[in-house]
């Protein structure tokens, strides 16, 4: 991984997405070590997965990036997760919501897969009469080899925001994010594509 190939497709998946969507990298799979790649390609936004790993790049980096945090919220965790990352794209509970003071997405399960995290759709109301700071939605369908599969779902989550009056469209991962901008994305979060496999 050399921050050359790094940034030639970072500003590919940017310039495919369009300037009004956020790039964020997802940095699950990327070593302390690797983010100074990350840093030197010209990634802006990195987006963690885990708390833990939060921390100690955070520690690191500091504001290298701007960090989001994209990982299942525990409320354990929403300490940490709020002195640190200018928006949560994952808030799922009402116990996380009274402990964030950050910006945040509600995640929405829109499969109804129970081995995905995120609430229910009918159930968006209620995180947003618990936590006054949400800007918008965030999905993941179901895994498709075809990204055109994904497409349904990112229809019906641009559908929830307009109705909840919100703006940010957190959809489509290295796999599906061409077609989750074509359906409105604000942010898409990408890893392989950016770091080979």
């Amino acid at each position: 991984m050399s921050p050359e190939a790094v940034r030639t497709a970072y500003e590919r998946v940017c310039a495919e997405v369009g300037s009004d969507v956020t790039v964020v990298a997802a940095t699950k799979y990327v070593s302390v070590e690797d983010m100074a790649v990350l840093a030197a390609a010209g990634v802006a936004v990195v987006g963690e997965n885990r708390a833990q790993d939060l921390e100690r790049k955070h520690a690191v980096y500091g504001d290298a990036f701007r960090w989001h945090f994209i990982g299942h919220l525990q409320s354990n965790k929403v300490k940490l997760v709020n002195g640190i990352c200018e928006l949560v794209h994952s808030l799922g509970s009402e116990s996380a919501a009274s402990r964030l003071t950050v910006p945040a997405l509600v995640e929405v399960n829109l499969s109804g897969e129970t081995s995905k995290s995120g609430v229910p759709p009918e159930e968006i109301g209620e995180l947003l009469r618990a936590y006054g700071d949400v800007r918008g939605l965030m999905t993941m369908p179901p895994p498709a080899g075809d990204p055109e599969a994904s497409r349904p779902f990112f229809r019906r989550l641009r559908e929830l925001a307009a109705e909840h009056r919100l703006d940010e469209l957190s959809m489509g991962t290295s796999q599906d994010y061409r077609v989750a901008a074509e359906e409105g994305a604000t942010l898409v979060r990408v890893g392989s594509v950016l770091y080979g496999q």
